[in-house]
C-alpha cells in the first residue's frame, strides 16, 4: 500500500479506536445534535409561558445565543456563517430580553437594527408569530386560523391530520389547542418586544400571505379570511369544540412516549406542555410531569469546559443514527466483525427495533408488520425509514445469522413502505399532497414527507445488500425513481444532508449496490459533477444556501463530512485510483482532528431545507473515518469494487 494509503489507514484506525472509547455501558454511541438559535430561545419562552424558570440554565442559554450571533449582519443565521434570518433573530432577541439583557447593550442594538432594517418582526414566519401571539405581542389575527376542529376531519377529507408529515402532525395537534384557546403566557417579568416592529402592531394590516403564489394558495388565503372571525366568535360556542379538544388529547396521550416526548422532537414536546398548562393540568399530573421532563432531557448535559461552550437545548437526539453510522465507519476502519464491543453495539440496536407498535405509518399500510427503528432512543409511533435501512445494512455486515430475524423484519417493513412512485419517504407512504403546502400555516414549505433520493437510495442499498436481485419489482421501481430525480447537471438533491454532494453520494452507493452499470452515461455524468465540485485544497464543501435554486453552487469551505461523502460516492463508482480521490484523501489526512472528530463548524445537514438546519456533531467523526478506511482497504485489495450498500 502507498504512503498515502498507509497514512489513511493509520488515521482511520486511530479515529475508530476513539469512537469505540465513546461507547456507553450498553454499547451505543451518541453525539450532540445542534440546531439554530430558535430552539434555545423557544426553551426560554416555554419556561416563561408556564412560569417555571431556571435562572442558571437560562443564563447559559443566553450566553449560547450571544455566542452564535453574527458579527457580519448583527442577527442570527440558520446555520454557521449563514445569512441573516428574521425569524431566528426575533426569537433570539426576545429570549435574551426576557432573561434580562439590556436592550441598549451593544449586541441587542445590533440585532434590533438588523431586524428593523429587514422589515421588522412583522416579517417573521408563522411559527414565530405564534410564539409572539402566545406572549401577547401580536394579535391572534397575525397567525393563520387553524381551528382545533381539524382533529375531527375524517381521513377522506382533503385536509386532515393524517395527510401531514409526522413532524407536522405531532407539532400541530397540541398547537391547535393553543390556537383555539388563545392563552396568554404567564410571562412573570412582563417583558415585551414591541420595539422590534417597524410598523406599530395595531397598524399592521396584512399578516398572512400566500406562501406559494399558487391558485391553491389564493384559495386558502381567502378561506383564512373566513375562518379568522369564525375562530374567534363562532367555533368556541359550538358543541363540537370540546369534542375536538378531546380528540387532540386522545391523539397526544398514546404518543406521549414517556420521557422521550411526543414525536421525540422539541416543538411537539414544548407545545404539549403549554397545551396541558392551558387545559389546567396540575403540575403533578403524570402526563404533565412526563411532557415537561421530556423537554428538560433535551438540554445537553454539561457545559463544554474545554471549549467554553455553554449548555443549549437540542431539537432531538440521534442515538440510533449515530450508533449505526459509527459502526459502519469502524468496520471500514478495521474493527473486526466479531469484536465484542461491536457485537455489544449491534445487540443494543437489535433490542431497539420496534416490533410490536403499529405506528401512524399504518394509516396507509394497515396490514404491514412493524419492523423499523426510530431515530431517537424511543419513538415507537414514528420509526424512521432511513435509520431502518442503515441499521439493517449494519446488522447484515456484522452477523447476518445472529440478526436474521431483525434483518427480515426490517426488510419486510422497508419493502412495504415504498411509495407509489417507487421512492421512499422518511416516515410515511405517499405523503405528498402538495396542495397542502399552500395553506398559510405552511409558509415553511415542509408540511409533508414525500419520497426523497437519499432515503430511497438507502432502502435500495439495504435490500440489494441482503440479496434482492436487480430484477425484483421493488428494486426496479426504486432505481427508476432515482433516475427520474437526477438533476440536469448529473447530481442528485440531498433532502436530509447538505446537499447535492449528500444526494449524489447516496444515489451512487445505491446504484452500485443494485448492480447498475457504473459506466452508464447517467452515472458518469454524476461522477463528472462530483469531480467538478472538488475545491483547490482537495476537499469538498457546500453551503446551506444551496437549497435556494439560484445559489445552488455556493460554497465557503471544505468540510470533512462532505469531503468524505464525495470520496465514498466516487469510490462506489469505481474511481478509487483517480487523482481526485488521492487529493481528497490527502486533504482528510492533513485536516485538523481531535480524538475521533475532525474540526467542522459548518452545518452539513437539514431538518427542513431553507428553514431549519442541523449540525450533527458526529458527522465529522463517522464519515472521514469511513472514507479513509475504505480507501485504504480498496487500495491494498485485489478488487476496487465496493462490497457493501453504503
Amino acid at each position: 500500500m502507498s504512503d498515502l494509503g498507509e497514512q489513511a489507514w493509520k488515521n482511520a484506525r486511530d479515529a475508530a479506536a476513539r469512537l469505540l472509547d465513546m461507547q456507553k455501558d450498553d454499547g451505543h454511541i451518541v453525539f450532540e445534535l445542534e440546531a439554530d438559535a430558535t430552539i434555545p430561545a423557544e426553551y426560554i419562552f416555554l419556561n416563561h409561558f408556564i412560569d417555571d424558570l431556571q435562572p442558571e440554565l437560562e443564563a447559559e442559554m443566553g450566553e449560547y445565543l450571544r455566542s452564535i450571533q453574527s458579527d457580519v449582519h448583527g442577527g442570527w443565521p440558520l446555520f454557521h456563517d449563514g445569512d441573516f434570518n428574521i425569524s431566528a433573530s426575533v426569537k433570539a432577541y426576545y429570549a435574551l430580553k426576557i432573561i434580562g439583557d439590556d436592550i441598549e447593550a451593544e449586541h441587542m442594538v445590533r440585532a434590533r437594527k438588523a431586524i428593523i432594517d429587514y422589515g421588522g418582526a412583522e416579517k417573521a414566519n408563522v411559527f414565530t408569530r405564534y410564539a409572539l401571539a402566545l406572549f401577547g405581542q401580536v394579535p391572534w389575527r397575525a397567525v393563520p386560523a387553524m381551528p382545533v376542529e381539524l382533529m375531527l376531519m375524517p381521513k377522506w377529507f382533503p385536509v386532515n391530520i393524517w395527510k401531514f408529515a409526522y413532524w407536522s402532525r405531532t407539532v400541530i395537534a397540541p398547537l391547535l389547542i393553543l390556537g383555539s384557546t388563545r392563552p396568554l403566557a404567564k410571562n412573570p417579568r412582563k417583558v415585551d418586544c414591541l420595539e422590534l416592529f417597524k410598523t406599530p402592531v395595531d397598524q399592521v394590516k396584512v399578516w398572512t400571505v400566500n406562501p406559494t403564489g399558487s391558485k391553491w394558495g389564493d384559495f386558502f388565503l381567502a378561506l383564512d379570511k373566513i375562518l379568522q372571525p369564525a375562530q374567534k366568535y363562532i367555533f368556541p360556542n359550538l358543541p363540537f369544540r370540546k369534542k375536538a379538544i378531546k380528540r387532540a388529547i386522545e391523539f397526544i396521550n398514546p404518543r406521549l412516549n414517556g420521557f422521550d416526548g411526543l414525536g421525540a422532537i422539541f416543538p411537539a414536546m414544548a407545545n404539549t406542555v403549554m397545551a396541558f398548562d392551558v387545559l389546567g393540568y396540575d403540575r403533578e399530573h403524570p402526563d404533565y410531569v412526563v411532557a415537561l421532563g421530556a423537554v428538560r432531557k433535551l438540554v445537553v448535559e454539561t457545559r463544554d469546559k474545554r471549549k467554553g461552550v455553554p449548555r443549549y437545548c437540542q431539537p432531538c437526539v440521534s442515538p440510533i443514527w449515530d450508533t449505526s453510522l459509527a459502526a459502519h465507519a469502524m468496520l471500514d476502519a478495521g474493527v473486526e466483525r466479531d469484536d465484542p464491543r461491536l457485537i455489544k453495539l449491534c445487540d443494543w440496536l437489535a433490542r431497539e427495533q420496534i416490533l410490536d407498535c403499529v405506528g401512524d405509518w399504518a394509516v396507509n399500510a394497515p396490514d404491514l408488520r412493524p419492523g423499523g427503528w426510530a431515530f431517537q432512543y424511543k419513538n415507537d409511533y414514528y420509526p424512521d425509514v432511513d435509520d431502518t435501512a442503515v441499521v439493517g445494512m449494519l446488522l447484515h455486515r456484522v452477523d447476518p445469522k445472529r440478526y436474521e430475524n431483525n434483518i427480515e423484519r426490517a426488510a419486510d417493513w422497508i419493502e412495504g413502505m415504498q411509495s407509489t412512485n417507487g421512492g421512499w419517504g422518511a416516515f410515511d407512504i405517499d405523503n405528498n399532497a402538495d396542495f397542502l403546502n399552500s395553506i398559510p400555516f405552511a409558509d415553511h414549505g415542509a408540511l409533508l414527507d414525500p419520497p426523497t433520493v437519499d432515503v430511497a437510495a438507502r432502502c435500495l442499498s439495504f435490500l440489494a445488500q441482503i440479496g434482492y436481485h436487480h430484477t425484483h419489482p421493488v428494486i426496479r421501481r426504486g432505481v427508476q425513481f432515482l433516475k427520474s430525480e437526477q438533476e440536469e447537471d448529473g447530481s442528485w438533491f440531498g433532502r436530509w444532508g447538505t446537499n447535492y454532494i449528500y444526494g449524489t453520494w447516496s444515489a451512487l452507493c445505491a446504484l452500485n449496490a443494485v448492480g447498475e452499470n457504473m459506466q452508464a452515461d447517467y452515472i458518469r455524468k454524476s461522477v463528472a459533477w462530483l469531480k467538478s465540485r472538488q475545491r483547490d485544497d482537495g476537499g469538498w464543501g457546500e453551503d446551506g444556501a444551496t437549497y435556494w435554486e439560484e445559489r445552488r453552487a455556493e460554497e465557503k469551505t471544505s468540510t470533512p463530512s462532505q469531503t468524505a461523502w464525495a470520496l465514498l460516492g466516487l469510490m462506489a463508482a469505481g474511481e478509487v485510483d483517480e487523482p481526485c480521490v488521492d487529493k481528497g484523501i490527502t486533504h482528510l489526512n492533513n485536516a485538523p482532528r481531535e480524538g475521533a472528530k475532525w474540526d467542522e463548524e459548518a452545518y452539513t445537514a437539514v431538518g427542513f431545507p431553507r428553514v431549519f438546519y442541523l449540525r450533527y456533531h458526529g458527522y465529522s467523526a463517522f464519515f472521514p473515518t469511513w472514507a479513509l478506511g475504505r480507501y485504504a482497504k480498496l487500495k491494498r485489495g485485489n478488487s476496487r469494487a465496493v462490497e457493501w450498500g453504503m
